[in-house]
């Protein structure tokens, strides 16, 4: 949640910066913005998940509030946009931390369940995109009603994290930990890992995944409040909306989402990981389709919005599968080295934050010349390039069946 109330405030208060004293802020400079946090998390989660294999995965994510807390007062105190982007690396290293060490605890602790897998994956997705959107959501009214000095509230967000890791989570026993703890062979055992085939065959699409969904997560926040562009007069959802406005949109949005998660996180004993993934390929073409048409609505009648904005939920509902079928499959490649759990799920990270950069530096380009039409444009197009190797993975998938 204060992740998510950072980076929804911070679009606005970039927004909004010229009335405290900074900067013009364009759309590629909030996308480089953004990009930092997802940098800082790209180059430490390998690290991190490394670490969290040798010293424990609960010891480790202790450590992720402590930066999150420091960035965010720092993000209150400024409007200098190299500051700026210092402490969005903090916060990306916050992330760092946490996220390797939570997925490789989840690892450990389902192995040999796969109903309690499936279930854990769609969990952890869910809560993260709950918490994500409750932020989103709170931003526009905390920031409409203290402005800068809301980010302060993020502080005490990142100590109830650091309360719950230390008090509610328990260290899974975990028979390898002599193994893990030798520091030499953890860094062997790492490059093995990236050598592995199996892994990179999960990396294009986990990727091109995090790229569409990276085109939305504050490019899209920002060409929705931005000052109108009169170049772009016939987009209808481009401009004019305020932090109320939108913060409402991304309440029914989550809400959709969430319970595509919980629907598809129920189903990993009865479909493939690969199947779902395909189905929340084609969910997320649906919904592009529908926003670019809906984005060239204006002056229909109010009943041909009915079947636009239906469709755009059913494809937002079946997208929601995608995510957590992929780290079902990070986690069952997880099974073949045990003694990297939190290494190899550390990837996730990796391959989240290449996705997720590339989705924002491609929209801070394309909404920059095009508007919104842009954005819904090229999720389509990464979309495509998501399902191209789909069929290598799905080979891995069944041979890793027959052979349990």
């Amino acid at each position: 949640m204060a992740n998510g109330l950072t980076a929804a405030m911070l679009v606005y208060y970039l927004a909004d910066l010229p009335r405290h004293g900074g900067l013009e802020v364009s759309a590629l400079t909030v996308g480089v913005l953004t990009a930092a946090f997802f940098a800082a998390e790209l180059v430490l989660s390998p690290i991190f998940g490394v670490l969290s294999d040798r010293f424990g995965h609960h010891r480790l994510m202790q450590v992720g509030p402590l930066f999150g807390a420091v960035a965010v007062v720092l993000t209150a105190l400024t409007t200098d946009l190299f500051v700026l982007g210092g402490t969005r690396l903090l916060e990306g290293a916050s992330a760092a931390v946490s996220v390797p060490s939570i997925l490789g605890h989840l690892a450990a602790v389902t192995a040999g369940d796969e109903g309690l897998r499936g279930r854990a994956a769609a969990r952890f997705e869910g809560v993260t995109v709950a918490g994500l959107g409750a932020g989103v959501a709170a931003a526009g009214v905390l920031y409409t009603v203290l402005g800068p000095p809301a980010f302060y509230l993020n502080a005490l967000l990142y100590v109830a994290s650091l309360l719950v890791y230390r008090y509610g989570v328990t260290e899974a026993e975990r028979p390898d930990q002599g193994l893990a703890g030798q520091r030499d062979g953890a860094w062997r055992r790492y490059r093995a890992l990236l050598r592995a085939s199996h892994v990179w065959l999960l990396a294009p699409t986990w990727i091109a995944l995090n790229a569409a969904l990276g085109l939305y997560t504050s490019q899209t926040l920002f060409q929705l409040v931005r000052a109108p562009d009169p170049r772009f007069a016939d987009q209808l959802l481009v401009g004019g909306f305020g932090p109320l406005q939108v913060t409402a949109g991304f309440v029914v949005a989550g809400l959709v989402f969430f319970a595509g998660l919980a629907f598809w996180g129920d189903r990993f004993q009865r479909y493939r990981r690969t199947t779902i993934i395909v189905y929340g390929l084609i969910g997320g073409a649906v919904l592009a389709a529908s926003a670019l048409a809906l984005n060239h609505s204006a002056g229909l009648p109010i009943l041909a919005y009915v079947p636009i904005l239906l469709a755009a939920g059913a494809g937002l509902f079946v997208l929601a599968g995608a995510t957590p079928a992929a780290l079902g499959l990070l986690a069952d490649m997880s099974e073949h080295s045990p003694d990297d759990r939190g290494a190899l799920m550390g990837l996730y990270s990796v391959f989240f934050s290449l996705g997720q950069i590339g989705g924002l530096l491609l929209g801070g380009v394309v909404a920059d010349a095009t508007g919104l039409d842009g954005i819904f444009a090229a999720t389509l197009l990464i979309l495509g390039i998501a399902l191209a190797p789909l069929a290598h993975l799905r080979r891995f998938e069944v041979r890793a069946e027959r052979a349990t």
